[in-house]
């Protein structure tokens, strides 16, 4: 097929300007000029016209002070590299991408860093690349860079070129592995650096976790869980928790007797006086552990857990209630969890009046989250609803308050979005059981506030009770409990969707003003 005639005249021109830009002083004018060109054509034909082409005057400008070449020519770099296949970036432009990396200008070394990027990802250019370790080790250096862009790149090519044995082999079994720990030693925030990646690595699979661990990266950070730092354990604790969020890292973790070690710290928190930094950090750990494993396994093994989210949920300390409020409502999410809670017996009952407590009194972000959490608890969907634990919903919802509908509308009509959509998520989260429903029929009003189109005003709101309707229209039970009328108003609302407005018709009086 012939390129068409204004692609061949871009070509011709884009070798024009190359070659008259070789021989400028000031060439800012061309460089826009050839940055509009290369943007132009579309990167297979752009491939083509410049694979030949020496591109060595554009990499030398780069060594500049002037702030707009740098960027134009970091613009016609980023775009005639990504035309050019991986291989061939790597067997022609290793000095220039080298030289990119050791650029004092942050976006050239993240220009070379997003092309080595590419080269990683592609098994034959891989091979190149693995053989030749300057440039890796240049990219390592990276992550202990002054700005956090530039590290974030480098700790995304470095992830990207794991995914691969060869890559695992480069980074964990040569000299890279030394350049990683000695980029360590730089200071606290870099060590976290290469933490996150190495627990990114980690993440990916059992192998994967293998080269981290054996290369002594992972015990490193399990030892910072018990160091002198506060803030740097509380930062431990958070990569550990992700490192729990794959199936593989849990079971390290167990077989490590790592969990037995945090279960052990949440224990000696209370004798410890700057364990606010990071007891939220191990509460979180384990809300994290127990919805992916088994609330139930989790609750009996490591008992000490439980007893803390509820002293914190009934304590003074907000950031420790905020923290207690999002693990309960993580926990009684599923049925298991909701059982492991009921068998607590009088204690939840103290902590479910806490929460209906705050979710009256508190500041307006604690009152979110403890109604969030209300919400979680108290949902139980139709597949899930045994008589047994309809009864134990019901009764935690007349834990809330002598009268909790009552309660609850009122929080639902004040003037705050967020209070009244989450009022409305409890209302959802019960309108598909029939006690509840039973309890919307009997309360004088309800059904009208339900229909009401004037109750908040705005999307979320609108959003939040036809998330409500919904839960009505679809639940089995509800046209025998609420009668046909109501049922026949609710579907009318369902089917006219969240945003409807009644329109309202104006008569012309004649003589009026």
């Amino acid at each position: 097929l012939k390129q068409p005639f204004s692609v061949c005249k871009m070509a011709a021109s884009i070798e024009d300007l190359l070659l008259e830009i070789s021989g400028l002083e000031e060439p800012l004018e061309e460089l826009r000029n050839l940055k509009t060109a290369v943007l132009a054509i579309p990167l297979n034909i752009l491939g083509e016209i410049v694979s030949g082409l020496r591109l060595e005057v554009i990499f030398s400008l780069l060594n500049s002070n002037d702030r707009e070449q740098t960027e134009l020519c970091v613009a016609i770099l980023m775009r005639i590299l990504q035309a050019l296949d991986p291989v061939n970036l790597v067997q022609n432009f290793r000095a220039e991408l080298l030289s990119g990396l050791k650029h004092p200008d942050d976006t050239v070394k993240i220009l070379a860093m997003t092309q080595i990027g590419r080269i990683v990802e592609h098994t034959e250019a891989m091979t190149e690349i693995v053989n030749s370790q300057e440039l890796l080790k240049e990219v390592i250096h990276c992550i202990g860079g002054e700005k956090i862009s530039v590290a974030k790149e480098a700790i995304k090519t470095l992830s990207k070129m794991a995914q691969t044995k060869s890559g695992l082999d480069a980074l964990f079994m040569s000299n890279l592995q030394k350049d990683l720990k000695d980029v360590m030693t730089t200071d606290d925030v870099i060590r976290y650096r290469v933490y996150e990646l190495v627990i990114e690595i980690s993440s990916v699979s059992p192998v994967s976790l293998g080269y981290c661990a054996n290369s002594s990266f992972i015990s490193k950070l399990i030892g910072e869980l018990t160091g002198d730092d506060i803030l740097v354990r509380a930062t431990a604790i958070e990569m550990v928790t992700t490192l729990a969020h794959s199936q593989h890292g849990r079971q390290y973790l167990a077989q490590q007797g790592i969990v037995d070690k945090i279960s052990n710290m949440i224990i000696g928190a209370d004798s410890d006086p700057f364990s606010a930094f990071y007891l939220p950090g191990l509460v979180k750990f384990f809300g994290n552990l127990a919805i992916m494993d088994s609330p139930q396994q989790i609750c009996e093994c490591y008992p000490a857990f439980v007893t803390k989210v509820f002293e914190m949920a009934t304590g003074q300390d907000t950031t420790m209630i905020g923290v207690a409020l999002d693990t309960l409502g993580i926990l009684g999410s599923n049925v298991e969890g909701k059982q492991v809670l009921q068998k607590t017996g009088e204690k939840f009952q103290q902590v479910l009046k806490r929460m209906s407590q705050l979710a009256k009194n508190a500041a307006t972000e604690l009152r979110v989250r403890s109604l969030e959490a209300i919400a979680l608890l108290l949902a139980l969907p139709a597949e899930d609803q045994t008589e047994d634990l309809l009864g134990l919903t019901e009764s935690w919802f007349s834990s809330l308050s002598n009268h909790p509908m009552e309660m609850l509308k009122g929080i639902s009509t004040q003037p705050f979005p967020e209070l009244h959509c989450v009022a409305l998520k409890i209302f959802t989260a019960i309108a598909c059981q029939p006690w509840g429903q039973k309890i919307m029929i009997d309360t004088p009003g309800f059904v009208e506030f339900i229909v009401d189109r004037s109750t908040g005003p705005d999307k979320e709101s609108k959003d939040a009770k036809f998330e409500l309707v919904k839960a009505l229209v679809n639940s089995k039970s509800t046209a025998e409990i609420f009668g046909n009328q109501h049922y026949l108003r609710l579907r009318t609302y369902m089917r006219e969707g969240p945003y409807y407005v009644t329109a309202v018709s104006s008569v012309m009086v004649e003589g009026a003003e």
